[in-house]
């Protein structure tokens, strides 16, 4: 009979497919931890235990790889185990991995430290100090908490040592966002409900706000931001643009400026694909196709308010991609007009709009709209003092 987590009626409805929940490696952490001080005081193997998680679901997770060490008198005096992360249907870069948890006795207290594989942090503004493992806030008191619990239950006075590592941290940690955050040396210990939510918005917003977090820290006021890989490869041949204060906000505009204005941030310049900024240009602020696209008619619009004629705005309709859209702009039949560049002007004016909306003017903001093939098509009216405070303020 397959062992049963807890997890089998755990999941989420995504674009009509049904996802399996998983589990954090602060859970894994934890429950490790828990096994691992178990078997130290008692002697006995654990080969499973029951963790239940800040969501309020109970896990059962099987407890490998386990290693005891013993002193002259046959007295265990280290335990070692992992148990195996199970990030359910979530694209994570940690899924499968083993989450380690080595033991000893100490004199007194509870101290928590991260062995080969955890990362330290080595830059302000995260949720550990500079020099600490990676193990965020939650996870660090569910291990915390789990190993005093298992003193308590064994009229154990004195104290333990937890030190948690994960063979392939290192090499994990590269598909993760922890070299963009300064924490080297391997993967963070994560998870504030103890559940991985398959492809969780929530989650992935506060990677973003996290990032932010991070620069802020080190005293960066002006931010240049990109949606995605486009964005940053554009800026990257932007040489004289200072890129120290560059980071990722995906599809999430509108709750990036948010969380900008909210940390204090005093500018934005935003460099981004056309097929992105286009739907900004409609007050689209989540710019994931699932929410909106209206590609083509805001493309539509721009091009009509920029004296284009009703043929060419009939055929940008029917088309597929912003770049197919704007060879029509280059073609249109206005050819004594250089109808692309009024119909970025347009697009530009709309971006401007709406980001300084959406930021009730509180910050400066401003955009650099590009195209793969044609290069770039157009800023608003405030990027290049932009530009000059972003070179200024190199951190």
């Amino acid at each position: 009979m397959k062992h049963q987590k807890g997890l089998e009626n755990a999941y989420v409805i995504k674009d009509s497919k049904k996802l399996r929940m998983g589990y954090t490696t602060g859970s894994c952490a934890a429950a490790a931890a828990k096994a691992a001080a178990g078997m130290l005081l008692t002697g006995d193997l654990v080969e499973e235990v029951a963790l239940m998680t800040p969501r309020g679901i109970l896990l059962h997770l099987l407890i490998e790889d386990i290693r005891m060490k013993y002193d002259d008198n046959r007295k265990v005096k280290e335990v070692s185990c992992a148990v195996q992360k199970d990030g359910g249907d979530d694209p994570d870069a940690t899924h499968g991995a083993f989450i380690y948890a080595t033991v000893t006795r100490q004199e007194r207290g509870i101290t928590i430290d991260g062995g080969k594989g955890i990362g330290r942090v080595t830059k302000p503004g995260l949720a550990r100090l500079v020099g600490e493992a990676a193990i965020n806030p939650v996870p660090y008191r569910m291990i915390e908490e789990e190993t005093a619990k298992v003193c308590k239950e064994n009229a154990y006075q004195g104290g333990m040592k937890v030190i948690i590592s994960v063979p392939e941290g290192e090499k994990l940690a590269a598909k993760t966002f922890n070299p963009r955050l300064g924490i080297t040396g391997g993967i963070s210990v994560l998870g504030t409900s103890g559940i991985v939510v398959p492809m969780s918005e929530d989650a992935l917003i506060a990677s973003i706000r996290l990032e932010m977090q991070t620069l802020t820290a080190q005293g960066a006021e002006y931010l240049l931001i990109t949606p995605g890989n486009y964005g940053e490869a554009f800026a990257s041949r932007m040489h004289k643009l200072n890129r120290s204060t560059e980071m990722k906000c995906s599809n999430y505009v509108g709750e990036t400026i948010d969380m900008a204005v909210e940390l204090g941030i005093k500018g934005i310049l935003f460099i981004a694909h056309i097929g992105k900024f286009i739907k900004v240009s409609g007050g689209i602020m989540n710019t994931h196709s699932r929410n909106a696209d209206c590609r083509a008619e805001l493309m539509a619009a721009a091009y009509l308010r920029a004296g284009g004629e009703a043929d060419t705005a009939r055929r940008i309709l029917s088309t597929y991609t912003t770049e197919e859209a704007l060879d029509l702009l280059v073609h249109s039949v206005h050819s004594e007009e250089d109808m692309l560049e009024k119909t970025m002007e347009q697009v530009c004016e709309k971006v401007e709009f709406y980001l300084k909306n959406r930021c009730r003017d509180r910050i400066q903001i401003g955009a650099i709209l590009f195209s793969q093939t044609k290069g770039k098509l157009g800023e608003t009216s405030e990027v290049q003092n932009l530009m000059e405070k972003i070179n200024r303020g190199e951190i």
